[in-house]
């Protein structure tokens, strides 16, 4: 059905055209307003995918987004990040009323600059839209002030300052996302903590039955799928409560479970490997001596 369809924005000049705006002043960056962004009609596409990167700022959005399988419903001001190529579907209520600032940077106004290479290490790009971040009312004062600078200075009379003044006010914008983030990380405990005891739980149950003999160490993606994560949101949310990512989680299991076996069972470290998941005994022999500083049978004659 065409309003099933995906709508791709090669550029940021497509994207003004597909929500009804004015030609942007740049065609490499544009700050808009979503008041003044028109009501899609029933036959626009639901699922858009942009090739460059969005910084929505929302407030009272009358309708749901999906990334993925999953759903969000913007009731407050939330603050989204999306890379390029990432598919955003969108259903909205009938008056697709909402407020906010949206910031589009193609990847082509970063060429060259050291922000073309940094970019990326915002996990948050990486985040699923129900991983949104959620500012107070200073904080949204400050992302407010930082892109109406960043508006300000693009609709300026162009000289050779205006690109390193805008991509210095970027990497200020996208730094303080990261300091506001780990902020929720941290206020949000109850919710993160029991997000915890869930993980501890999947994770059990993954050492406790035969699957790692038929499929191997669970993987960061697997473990995120059952928690409705995305594997970069659940890597964050760890390191933040526990000062280790999900791939150190799993391997400190695993650890655990083969000292468990070293040390309260007769089994052969080939046995041992095997239940483990490895297909070779050197390779459990190497990953054990890589984590502990000591090889498996120096560990059991330990308790001898």
């Amino acid at each position: 059905m065409p309003n099933e369809s995906l709508h791709r924005n090669e550029t940021i000049a497509a994207y003004h055209q597909f929500a009804g705006l004015s030609k942007p002043i740049h065609p490499l960056i544009s700050v808009v307003r979503f008041d003044d962004i028109k009501p899609r009609m029933t036959d626009r596409p639901k699922s858009v995918v942009n090739n460059f990167y969005s910084v929505a700022l929302k407030w009272n959005f009358n309708g749901r987004l999906k990334y993925g399988q999953q759903d969000y419903d913007f009731d407050e001001g939330v603050m989204v990040f999306l890379a390029p190529g990432q598919v955003l579907s969108v259903t909205a209520g009938e008056s697709h009323e909402h407020s906010g600032w949206l910031l589009m940077v193609h990847p082509d106004f970063l060429w060259n600059t050291p922000l073309a290479k940094t970019i990326r290490q915002h996990d948050y790009f990486d985040y699923s839209i129900h991983e949104a971040l959620f500012l107070s009312e200073r904080e949204e004062t400050v992302i407010v002030g930082i892109i109406e600078q960043i508006r300000q200075e693009y609709q300026a009379p162009v000289d050779k300052f205006s690109q390193p003044i805008i991509i210095a006010q970027l990497e200020v914008l996208l730094n303080y996302a990261d300091r506001f983030y780990q902020r929720q990380f941290i206020t949000r405990k109850i919710t993160n903590h029991k997000l915890l005891d869930r993980f501890e739980a999947v994770l059990d149950t993954c050492f406790e039955s035969e699957a790692l003999q038929d499929h191997g160490l669970p993987t960061v993606g697997f473990l995120a799928e059952q928690l409705n994560l995305s594997p970069t949101y659940l890597s964050s949310l760890l390191k933040s409560i526990t000062g280790q990512n999900t791939q150190q989680h799993i391997h400190g299991k695993l650890i655990k479970k083969a000292k468990e076996k070293l040390s309260m069972t007769d089994l052969s470290i080939s046995e041992i490997a095997w239940q483990l998941g490895f297909g070779h005994p050197q390779s459990f022999s190497k990953f054990f001596r890589n984590k502990t500083n000591s090889t498996p049978l120096a560990f059991r004659h330990s308790f001898n």
